[in-house]
């Protein structure tokens, strides 16, 4: 059986396995190009090289994207405040003041802004109250002169000062400073005019500001014609105001902003008298950068000196703040402010017949203190309170003040 076994199985052989597979032939080679070929293959790359594409021409604009670019930058700002007094008549200088206790709205201000063409731009800010609107201010900049240059027409806040051409959405407090309400007025020193301005090529930031407006105004040029508007016969009847701005950058972390400014016009008391005021602003913020948060101090102070020509006389008087101003924390801040406010004296040196504040007989004291809160940069929260000490009262003032402001849309960025 085993016999029959090995005659049955198969046996392969090495010479009885399937040959490879031949091996696949080179692939023969191109034919060599001739020296025709050669040179007209150079020539065709060469032209090839040569060819710019043509970039498509841009679409036209549709009507609903020229209509776009003529929209101007809108912003609404809304101050609301709630105030309580002790006095039955606060004495709160200026306009957008809470007045008396309950809630007040400040003002709903609509600013707007756009360039008008390569060489002006339109700015303007209206403000609602509840009683009507109130063109603020609206004046066309230039943008396009040289040698550092610039002009401003229309009615504007003069740049007298630090926080004269602010508006309360930028101020550190709820009310404004009583010294801008007693020498320029409830709404701050502005008018119809020109202004020009010179950013000078000094190693250091120094912009000179001189403006010619209106003297007249309750409100906004109470030292000069005030409420009794004489009129406007030579440019001598103007409100002239010049001002000397310059910014030091004393460090990465500290920053120096010191200002001069005086203002001359005429005053209703008699032919050919004056009214003059000078004044100093200093500003110094510490922001270290090496913090990498929102943290910083700021100092501002301003004073003023008023110098007026009466018949027979000449009322002097000085009114000035200091404060400080520090953000704690990205969404706290803190504040405090001292005012300080003189009486009007003649050349004797005996105190005036004031006809413009009859009872500014004595020194009058003001201390502010304030905390805010913003929810987000749109939006903040602020409380505060302050007492009032006038020589010519038995007894101070106290009061207390809640505020709310809301902003929405494109707002510019504040000067430093």
């Amino acid at each position: 059986m085993f016999l029959c076994l090995l005659v049955a199985t198969p046996v392969v052989f090495a010479e009885d396995a399937a040959p490879p597979p031949p091996a696949e032939a080179p692939p023969a080679e191109a034919p060599p190009l001739s020296a025709e070929e050669l040179a007209a293959l150079e020539a065709a790359l060469a032209a090839d090289a040569t060819v710019v594409a043509t970039p498509p021409p841009p679409p036209a604009p549709t009507g609903a994207i020229s209509l776009q670019s003529l929209n101007p930058d809108l912003s609404f700002i809304a101050d609301v405040a709630f105030g309580y007094f002790t006095a039955d008549a606060p004495r709160m200088s200026g306009g957008h003041d809470p007045q008396a206790n309950g809630f007040t709205l400040q003002q709903l201000e609509l600013s707007v802004g756009k360039s008008v063409d390569p060489y002006f731009r339109f700015d303007s800010n209206l403000v609602f109250s509840l009683y009507g609107v109130e063109i603020e201010e609206v004046y066309a900049t230039t943008l396009a002169l040289p040698g550092g240059l610039q002009v401003r027409a229309g009615q504007f806040l003069t740049r007298f000062g630090r926080i004269n051409n602010t508006h309360p959405h930028a101020w550190d407090f709820v009310d404004q400073a009583f010294a801008i309400g007693r020498v320029f007025g409830g709404e701050g020193n502005r008018g119809l005019g020109v202004e020009a301005s010179w950013l000078t090529p000094l190693p250091w930031y120094v912009e000179v500001v001189g403006s010619g407006t209106g003297a007249a105004g309750e409100s906004t040029a109470r030292s000069f014609y005030g409420a009794d508007d004489l009129g406007f016969e030579t440019p001598a009847d103007l409100q002239g105001t010049l001002a000397v701005k310059q910014f030091f950058p004393v460090s990465d972390d500290v920053s120096v902003f010191w200002g001069l400014s005086a203002a001359s016009g005429p005053n209703p008391t008699g032919l050919g008298n004056r009214s003059e005021v000078y004044g100093t602003d200093l500003y110094v913020k510490l922001r270290p950068i090496s913090r990498g948060d929102a943290y910083s101090v700021a100092l501002q102070t301003e004073w003023l000196y008023r110098r007026r020509q009466v018949p027979g006389d000449v009322w002097a008087d000085v009114t000035g703040y200091a404060q400080v101003a520090a953000r704690v924390s990205p969404r706290w801040g803190v504040a405090a402010r001292y005012e300080l406010g003189t009486p009007a004296v003649g050349l004797d040196g005996a105190v005036a017949d004031d006809t413009l504040d009859p009872e500014w007989t004595a020194d009058r004291h003001r201390g502010s203190l304030s905390a805010t809160y913003w929810p987000t940069e749109f939006s903040r929260i602020r409380i505060q309170g302050h007492t009032d000490l006038a020589g010519w009262e038995d007894q101070p003032e106290y009061a207390g003040l809640l505020a709310f402001e809301f902003n929405v849309g494109a707002h510019g960025a504040h000067a430093f």
